[in-house]
């Protein structure tokens, strides 16, 4: 990977995109947090564990973008996205499945971006294994 001249800005690209969605969350949580409570209320579970999830959303995309920390932040973001799928498993209704399917495609890029690592074109670069890529 490290002969193509588009795998740095693609692996930045990877990471702002897949940030966008993690920022883009925890704006969602701040804002109206009452319907992500609601998704934890239905779960039996405490509704102020919205607050550790919206800093995590936070601080997770903040190093995605900033690329640091990528490959054990993408570990994290993959299990987390794995384990909050399971909020959105309501068979019957739609868009909560639609929901439901894209964590677990999102759990995929995580980990891709995990094993791919930073990139060049980061704060803190992690190249290491990127010649075996």
């Amino acid at each position: 990977m490290r002969n193509n001249c588009w795998s740095d800005p693609a692996l930045l690209a990877a990471r702002v995109l897949i940030a966008g969605l993690f920022l883009g969350g925890a704006v969602q949580k701040l804002v109206s947090p009452a319907d992500v409570q609601a998704l934890l209320a239905l779960r039996g579970l405490p509704v102020a564990l919205i607050w550790p999830a919206f800093l995590f959303n936070l601080v997770a995309g903040l190093l995605l973008v900033t690329g640091v920390r990528v490959r054990s932040t993408s570990l994290l973001l993959a299990a987390y996205c794995g384990g909050t799928s399971f909020f959105h498993l309501i068979p019957a209704d739609p868009w909560q499945m639609s929901i439901f399917v894209k964590n677990w495609a999102i759990s995929g890029g995580c980990l891709a971006l995990a094993v791919a690592g930073s990139g060049r074109w980061a704060l803190r670069p992690d190249i290491r294994n990127q010649a075996s890529l």
